[in-house]
């Protein structure tokens, strides 16, 4: 029964927007990334992202990751500076053993900017960060 299925709680995994600089252009980029604080390795993690408002809304993008090692990191997609007037959200799900976990993460509109910035787990940059 739909009662009896337990999803656990995500712990030590979180979505962060970083401003960086992309060598080739010389501009400064968000880009959003999938960050793995636990000592556990996540297996095929699933990703669909979003922007949305009340009267706009941008295609999904999914993405995979088959396996993120534990005390680690990885870049999920870069974000142009018209989709931060959104709210952005990220579902999230991944394996870690036999168990499934699954969580969205919600970025509202405008909350990502400079003002914003706070140092990163696990990463040298600073990035706005959703737990």
């Amino acid at each position: 029964m739909k009662k009896d299925i337990k999803i656990p709680k995500v712990k030590d995994v979180y979505i962060a927007v970083v401003k960086e600089e992309h060598l080739d252009y010389k501009t400064q980029d968000w880009n959003a990334y999938i960050i793995n604080n636990s000592d556990a390795d996540l297996d095929t993690v699933l990703i669909v992202s979003q922007g949305m408002s009340e009267d706009k809304m941008t295609p999904p993008m999914r993405h995979t990751i088959s396996k993120l090692p534990a005390r680690s990191y990885a870049k999920i997609e870069y974000l142009q500076e018209k989709v931060l007037e959104l709210n952005n959200s990220f579902k999230i799900t991944f394996f870690e053993g036999n168990q499934m976990f699954d969580k969205t993460y919600l970025f509202r509109k405008n909350t990502i900017n400079e003002k914003a910035l706070q140092t990163v787990p696990l990463m040298q940059l600073k990035g706005v960060l959703v737990q």
